[in-house]
């Protein structure tokens, strides 16, 4: 089924997730409505002012979902609090799982046909790191991070608030990396330091990363034709965090760092970097929930199910940081000292 036409409205829409999103939905030809933050009410980036409907609300604030909601077909839930630093206060909980169980609510309420929910590879127990992870994997346990938690608890609240009146897709992206990146994120502040020589050293472990243009196309997929009251895990390739630099170094003509911290030397100081980091204000780069996430991370994130039914076609990751670099060099975010970037850009959108 085509979008075309189709009222949609998109939460989240100013994050990195929603800039790649924007222009798609908009190519489809659906009727776009953004819920932005009262603090941020100019269109997100990625849509010109009169290409969407602006309306200011907050997932905790139900009364301005109602009015954001009004109308709606499809609904593209992409706003979460991201940490790895607990719970925040209760602020990571309240987003992630009543914030979401807010959106279903109003989703429901409005009539609107099918909620794309968008969750996280890390809703799930990875268990082994070396064994195979589908969208069968058990759910996080109190061991598990805040943040694990509160993926897989807001998944379990939305389903329950949809209830049988509204339709509900779950994607699961693991790392997104990739151009549009505003803010930056915080893999995005990492790309950026290592181009401008801000990182000492490595961490140990890795991560599945996958493209946010190839998650977006995954997102529409499912409003198209995933399968109601389904989740699929939407992945693209394992790389360390050694293999990520060297790779980003073969682009910006800039070499990585030499060292990489041992496992035990990084689990260490993890604590101190944190709380020195909290102090000045600043968010750190790594923490123990950050390197529960590289090391525990499956190195075998299977999605069979999402190219089977959604026709999902990740790009390869070499691609991903091309264009990545070659985003953050146009936005003038990257040092003008190195040498040149090596390479043919690609043409892939």
């Amino acid at each position: 089924m085509s979008l075309r036409g189709r009222k949609v409205v998109v939460t989240g829409a100013s994050g990195h997730l929603g800039a790649n999103l924007l222009p798609r939905l908009l190519a489809a030809g659906a009727q776009v409505r953004v819920l932005v933050h009262q603090k941020s009410l100019p269109a997100p980036p990625g849509a010109a002012a009169t290409d969407v409907e602006a309306v200011p609300g907050d997932v905790l604030d139900p009364a301005s979902l109602a009015r954001a909601f009004e109308g709606a077909e499809f609904v593209f839930h992409l706003a979460a609090r991201i940490s790895i630093v607990g719970d925040q206060g209760g602020r990571v909980t309240a987003v992630n799982v009543e914030g979401a169980r807010n959106v279903a609510r109003a989703a429901r309420s409005a009539g609107a046909r099918r909620l794309v929910h968008v969750s996280s590879v890390h809703a799930f127990d990875h268990g082994d790191p070396a064994s195979p992870l589908t969208e069968t994997a058990p759910r996080p346990t109190p061991r598990h991070p805040a943040y694990d938690r509160s993926k897989a608890a807001g998944e379990a609240a939305v389903r329950e608030a949809a209830g049988d009146a509204l339709e509900v897709v779950v994607g699961n992206p693991t790392g997104i990396i990739g151009p549009d990146d505003h803010a930056p994120s915080r893999m995005g502040r990492v790309l950026i330091d290592l181009q401008r020589r801000r990182l000492p050293a490595l961490t140990p472990g890795g991560f599945d990363w996958v493209d946010a243009r190839d998650v977006s196309d995954a997102l529409i997929a499912l409003a198209d034709r995933g399968r109601p009251g389904e989740g699929y895990l939407l992945g693209g390739r394992w790389a360390s965090m050694r293999a990520l630099a060297d790779a980003a170094a073969a682009i910006t003509g800039v070499p990585a760092p030499r060292f990489s911290a041992p496992a035990w030397v990084a689990s260490a100081t993890a604590p101190l970097v944190s709380a020195l980091f909290q102090a000045l204000g600043r968010e750190p780069l790594y923490t123990p929930e950050a390197l529960h996430a590289v090391f525990k991370g499956s190195r075998d994130v299977r999605t069979d199910k999402a190219r089977a039914e959604l026709g999902y076609a990740p790009r390869p990751l070499e691609e991903t940081l091309r264009d990545t670099y070659a985003f953050f060099e146009r936005a003038g975010r990257l040092s003008t000292r190195p040498g040149p970037r090596k390479g043919r850009e690609p043409t892939r959108g």
